[in-house]
């Protein structure tokens, strides 16, 4: 009986790691801001701080260990960015000074994320789908709203009944429970253990079903030849535009709200009512991804954000609740892509080969855009006494990415000789090193057990 793709798992492992990674640096964040600036007498650009700082972390961690990822495979990362997440969450429930919060939350908490969360899974999905890349990323990233869904309000409750230190140590326990069996299940690439991308089988292969795999494989550019094309760099601009409006409202949502006189509780509800319907997109942005091009379709998700923000602080100003739902929904549905379409482009673009090196060279790039803006919504509200103009200028620059999106253009490949002599061989059998030779002489499933 032919086994279930092993693929599968690393789905599952995904969407857990993605779960807490960004729920731990985003959608839990805005229920605490003001309990603790409360408390402990900070300003909210203050307590904003670390989340800028982060991204710089984030963006160097990545840099770092995204040619590791491609050459050891995520497992050993993972693991150790579990205990450090959660030892950071932990050690924020003691915390009395503003520079223990910048450390802890900025760097600590930071680096754990980013050893378990985006880049890591992703580029091993990537490495595993090719034909169905879209739909087992989406599938994945369902992880992510589902932290919309189901942290803000944990935090928030936590935070109204047992006080901010105790959320903070639940969430610990909780990270350490959830994220180790994920970190053990995840496997570098199907190639080592004699399987196929996608799940393909031997008869695939002599078909020809697996060819865009061979291709993708084969055509793949290193980082030195992704960072040599323009391409790369236009790509860079468009998506860091659209991403910086999660870093803003996940972070600025529950203030913003309460401020516009609604209590926590119903504050917090707009994180979720985005997330709901980021989270039952996904599945229909990942097939659309996988039957029509993906370029338009990230267009479209990225109009549809910035859209939702105008009509968010509009609707607010107004004092139209219905309206304001209206916004978080239409908002959550444009995240709903941004993540997929996102990682199959660039994909698409660059091939699997190499993917983590190059997904990580154009972090450091992506910080010069996205570092500055949860910091900048906090010091544009203590010097003017609202978030409207800041929201609306992140509005802005999803409305922009979207142009930029269409026009971009899928960069001319140029193999290196090694890859050329590779054209020939089946999926199964383009692996790298002893090892992974060694591995392939097992069968698949006693690979993936042995490992």
């Amino acid at each position: 009986m032919r086994q279930t793709y092993y693929g599968y798992r690393l789905i599952l492992a995904a969407f857990v790691a993605q779960f807490v990674a960004v729920g731990a640096q985003n959608y839990v964040i805005g229920p605490f801001m003001i309990p603790m600036i409360t408390e402990l007498d900070w300003t909210r650009a203050e307590f904003t701080l670390p989340r800028s700082i982060g991204q710089v972390v984030m963006a160097f961690t990545g840099f770092f260990i995204g040619g590791l990822v491609d050459r050891k495979g995520a497992r050993g990362f993972m693991l150790a960015g579990t205990v450090i997440l959660a030892a950071s969450l932990f050690a924020l429930s003691l915390v009395h000074t503003l520079w223990h919060w910048i450390v802890l939350n900025g760097i600590a908490l930071t680096l754990g994320a980013a050893l378990m969360g985006n880049l890591v899974v992703n580029v091993t999905l990537a490495k595993w789908f090719v034909d169905f890349r879209g739909r087992a990323v989406a599938f994945a990233a369902m992880g992510i709203s589902f932290a919309g869904v189901l942290l803000t309000p944990f935090a928030t409750w936590a935070i109204d009944n047992y006080g901010w230190r105790i959320a903070w140590q639940m969430l610990s326990v909780g990270t350490l429970i959830l994220v180790i069996p994920a970190s053990l299940a995840m496997r570098r690439a199907p190639e080592d253990y004699g399987l196929n991308p996608d799940g393909r089988s031997q008869k695939d292969v002599d078909s020809g079903l697996t060819q865009k795999a061979v291709d993708d494989f084969n055509q793949s550019m290193t980082r030195r030849q992704a960072l040599g094309n323009s391409t790369f760099y236009w790509l860079v601009l468009a998506f860091g535009m659209f991403g910086i409006t999660i870093q803003v409202m996940l972070l600025q949502t529950v203030p913003f709200m309460t401020d516009a006189g609604y209590d926590r509780s119903s504050a917090a509800l707009m994180i979720t009512v985005a997330s709901v319907p980021a989270l039952l997109s996904k599945p229909i942005w990942g097939w659309l991804i996988d039957g029509l091009q993906p370029k338009p379709l990230a267009s479209v998700s990225a109009g549809i954000t910035g859209t939702s923000l105008f009509l968010i602080v509009s609707m607010a100003q107004s004092g139209s609740l219905p309206g304001i739902i209206t916004g978080f929904a239409l908002l959550g549905f444009g995240w709903g892509g941004m993540i997929p379409l996102q990682e199959v482009i660039w994909a698409s673009f660059f091939g699997r080969r190499y993917l983590g090196a190059v997904r990580s060279a154009a972090l450091p790039f992506t910080i010069l855009l996205t570092a500055a803006a949860p910091l900048g919504t906090s010091y544009y509200f203590d010097r003017i006494g609202n978030y409207d103009g800041a929201i609306l200028a992140v509005g802005s620059a999803n409305i922009i990415s979207a142009i930029m999106i269409l026009f971009l253009k899928k960069p001319t490949r140029q193999s290196t000789q090694q890859l050329s002599e590779q054209t020939s061989l089946p999926a199964a059998q383009q692996v790298q090193g002893k090892e992974t030779v060694k591995q392939q002489q097992l069968n698949p499933t006693q690979a993936l057990e042995a490992d």
